[in-house]
């Protein structure tokens, strides 16, 4: 659907600067932002293979068994599903912790670790269970402490009040995250939403595929019989 979106703009783009006569504007910007999307790009390689490293000292030291334990009262109470012992819940930890303080991209490896760590406790392979749509509402609507990054940006465009921002970001943000842990809670109880029922309902459709790195203790047990949809499309593409 994005590259749909992204060429849909670019053809309006060029069909614009055709009608307006701006067509010279149109392909230097067109440039101009394509070196900048690489710069942006590299940036991030960087970011993210140094915090990709320090998540792995710390899970050496064994820092995120630590950071897991001592927020494990509250991970309980969000992600019940999740046993306390499991390796997601210090990988959640490191993600919620850089998301606090506000440092942005940075923050991506640990919730691609987190997310990870999660989906083997998904008997399926694409629907998501309850505590993967929790992850995913509080990383976007986190709590910030410290808008680290927001701060950033601010100082290198003015000399003063760049800081004048955090308490502002720490109410809306408190209220954003409260707002989308309660609407993630209410929704996992509505009949339609209720994971047991999509289930059900991928089952019957014949859409469901099992997932074969699953650890957990509550394995999906398929009809006897059932055909996934997707079987049939492989032997017809094999």
């Amino acid at each position: 659907m994005m590259n749909y979106i992204w060429v849909a703009l670019a053809v309006v783009a060029v069909i614009a600067g055709g009608v307006t006569g701006t067509m010279d504007a149109v392909l230097n910007n067109i440039f101009e932002f394509a070196e900048t999307a690489v710069d942006i790009a590299l940036d991030l390689i960087g970011i993210m293979a140094f915090f990709c490293g320090l998540m792995k000292v710390m899970e050496q030291a064994g820092l995120c068994d630590k950071l897991g334990r001592a927020i494990a009262p509250v991970m309980r109470l969000l992600f019940p599903d999740v046993p306390a012992d499991h390796p997601a819940n210090s990988a959640m930890a490191l993600y919620f912790a850089a998301n606090i303080l506000g440092i942005g991209n940075a923050a991506t490896p640990f919730g691609l670790k987190a997310m990870q760590e999660l989906q083997t406790l998904n008997p399926t392979k694409s629907i998501a269970t309850n505590a993967q749509c929790m992850l995913m509402a509080i990383s976007t609507t986190s709590i910030t402490l410290i808008p680290v990054t927001a701060i950033a940006l601010r100082a290198s465009v003015q000399t003063e009040g760049s800081a004048e921002i955090i308490a502002p970001v720490i109410i809306a943000t408190t209220i954003s995250t409260v707002t989308g842990v309660f609407f993630t809670i209410v929704f996992q109880k509505v009949k339609r939403w209720k994971w047991e029922n999509v289930i059900e309902k991928e089952i019957a459709a014949g859409t469901l595929e099992i997932n074969e790195d699953y650890i957990g203790d509550n394995p999906i047990v398929l009809p006897e019989g059932y055909h996934s949809v997707y079987e049939n499309d492989k032997k017809v593409s094999w």
